[in-house]
């Protein structure tokens, strides 16, 4: 099979730093070639993922992130240079309703944002001729009358991060700064809790920086340690130290990354139970679940728990060889049901076609 991948401009593949969506198709595309498959990516110049790019693409530019023009120019150079693959898989959230698409080539597309009610809109008005994956149930559940064609759970090349000891005595939070990601909360639990509590943030945008500025910044105390954003090796090593990563989110997340590598690095987690969370924590056994008033109390417990278990299930299931087999499932389908559909070689047949509905 040959697959062409399309990535938005904003930021390489794999993100030097935060990126959730391209480190994401990072491992897909990896573990597609793996696989024996034909991998094409349509990225910015600047990306390291180690498959064939489709040419001619501009830097990434992480400072015009959101913006529609860059998008907009980005997808339509990628949608041109891909049209003799059998299948395309775009990650952005316009490309699909590009109208001058390759009509014969089918396009699936993941949703990897919240669903607000524009966003809703959007996907189902591209889902008659696109196959729209989620990736996680409660995404799915938050929608269910938005046609899926598939709920594929995010991997991880588990042979690039080791595990750690978990002996650094502390607490971690990795994420984005913002409120819905529960760094306050984080603190409060991290206090109560007893346990010293390492800070890993992206904070970019101003709505970020005001949001550290005016209400994170004059919480942090003895107690606390702001790092900044990491790199992966010291995400990494922060998170393999840790003895958990405190993640009591403020709002239902679609996957949540940031949990499959804290297990991965053995190190269980403490979550709120909103979003996808219970579809990644085994409660009890790789960490645990609660409101955020218990998350104190969990913190201690999960001392208790097997970090060889944590990792065990990055290894037997959040890892990018069944993600790709999942999405080579998928592709497999659509395709199938793009050929039934009658698609002959006329262009005028493919255009009228390609409306047609996939129901997988």
């Amino acid at each position: 099979m040959r697959i062409g991948l399309i990535v938005g401009p904003w930021f390489t593949v794999p993100p030097e730093r935060y990126g959730g969506t391209e480190r994401v198709v990072d491992a897909l595309a990896r573990a597609l070639v793996d696989a024996g498959h034909e991998v094409l990516l349509a990225t910015t110049a600047d990306s390291s993922c180690p498959v064939p790019h489709l040419p001619g693409f501009e830097a990434s530019r992480p400072e015009e992130l959101g913006s529609s023009l860059s998008e907009l120019a980005h997808v339509i150079k990628a949608y041109r240079g891909l049209h003799d693959v059998d299948i395309i898989h775009d990650h952005t959230l316009v490309g699909p309703l590009y109208a001058h698409r390759p009509p014969c080539v089918p396009v699936v597309t993941t949703i990897h944002g919240p669903l607000f009610p524009r966003a809703i809109e959007l996907y189902r008005d591209m889902a008659p001729d696109t196959a729209v994956l989620a990736i996680s149930h409660d995404q799915h559940s938050r929608v269910p009358e938005l046609p899926i064609a598939a709920v594929i759970h995010h991997g991880l090349d588990p042979s690039t991060v080791s595990v750690g000891a978990g002996q650094g005595g502390y607490a971690c939070f990795v994420g984005r700064m913002c409120p819905d990601k529960g760094l306050l909360e984080a603190i409060d639990v991290a206090r109560a809790a007893g346990m010293p509590l390492r800070i890993a943030a992206k904070m970019h945008a101003p709505e970020e920086k005001q949001f550290f500025g005016e209400v994170i910044e004059p919480m942090l105390g003895p107690n606390e340690e702001f790092l900044g954003e990491l790199s992966d090796p010291e995400k990494f090593q922060l998170m393999g130290e840790a003895t958990v990563l405190l993640n009591p989110l403020q709002w239902h997340e679609p996957f949540g990354l940031v949990m499959i590598e804290a297990l991965a690095t053995g190190t269980p987690v403490v979550a709120t139970r909103m979003g996808a969370a219970p579809e990644i924590i085994t409660d009890g056994v790789t960490g645990y679940l609660g409101g955020t008033d218990q998350l104190a109390h969990l913190v201690n417990a999960a001392r208790t728990l097997n970090r060889a278990d944590c990792r065990r299930s990055v290894d037997e299931y959040f890892n990018a060889a069944r993600m790709a087999a999942d999405h080579l499932r998928l592709y497999s389908a659509v395709i199938d049901q793009f050929n039934v559909k009658g698609l002959s070689d006329d262009a005028d047949v493919h255009q009228n076609q390609r409306q047609a509905p996939i129901n997988l």
